[in-house]
């Protein structure tokens, strides 16, 4: 790669860097380039030079948080042969990449609900990315006669919906307990779902 190029690649990333701290900071709606230019130390042409607007940086930012999840959930499921144990290992893996980047869950969950019809849309599009994602896994496990038949589609959005419930309820609180804590009791509660008996222990 050319030095001009890793120049850009490395102000892209600089620019989206400061954009989300500027929009956990501020708020979507309240985040100005002006200040997004100023936080990057790049100018306002040069934030334009990557990004057409506020709108483009913001969906950006969601874009790279998506497909950080979801490669690291992907990644996941390829070290077990199981696909029980392959869900399991993805949603703990979404659930601690959540915990160990609260901004970007903030922005992705939170801020994002209020930014625009279209930006809702693009969000419902990776809901269904990762609703998908489940959904194949489920079908292995009926496959294999490891659970009964179902809708595996309907099923994949419903545990995505149930994690990103509890990932908000986490993200807005203020107490000091971890997301971690929380997932074993979702964990039982979404493979009894899917007619997976509780492992010894939970409840």
């Amino acid at each position: 790669m050319r030095t001009e190029q890793i120049r850009a690649v490395n102000r892209r990333q600089r620019i989206l860097a400061a954009a989300l701290d500027v929009f956990s900071r501020r708020g979507y709606s309240d985040a100005a380039v002006d200040e997004i230019a100023l936080e990057s130390t790049t100018s306002k042409g040069g934030v334009y030079f990557h990004f057409p607007n506020k709108h483009a940086i913001f969906l950006a930012l969601l874009d790279q948080t998506a497909d950080l999840l979801y490669s690291r959930a992907e990644q996941a499921t390829l070290a077990e042969s199981e696909p029980v144990a392959q869900l399991d290992a993805a949603l703990w893996t979404i659930t601690r990449t959540f915990e160990n980047h609260r901004s970007l869950t903030r922005l992705f969950l939170v801020e994002a609900r209020g930014a625009g019809r279209d930006i809702n849309a693009h969000m419902q599009e990776i809901h269904n990315r990762f609703a998908e994602l489940i959904a194949q896994r489920l079908d292995a496990a009926v496959e294999l006669n490891v659970i009964p038949p179902l809708d595996t589609r309907v099923a994949g959005q419903a545990w995505f919906g149930a994690i990103n419930e509890v990932v908000v309820s986490w993200v807005l609180s203020d107490g000091d307990e971890g997301l971690a804590e929380a997932y074993p009791a979702l964990r039982a509660l979404l493979l009894r779902s899917v007619g997976v008996p509780p492992s010894e222990g939970e409840v």
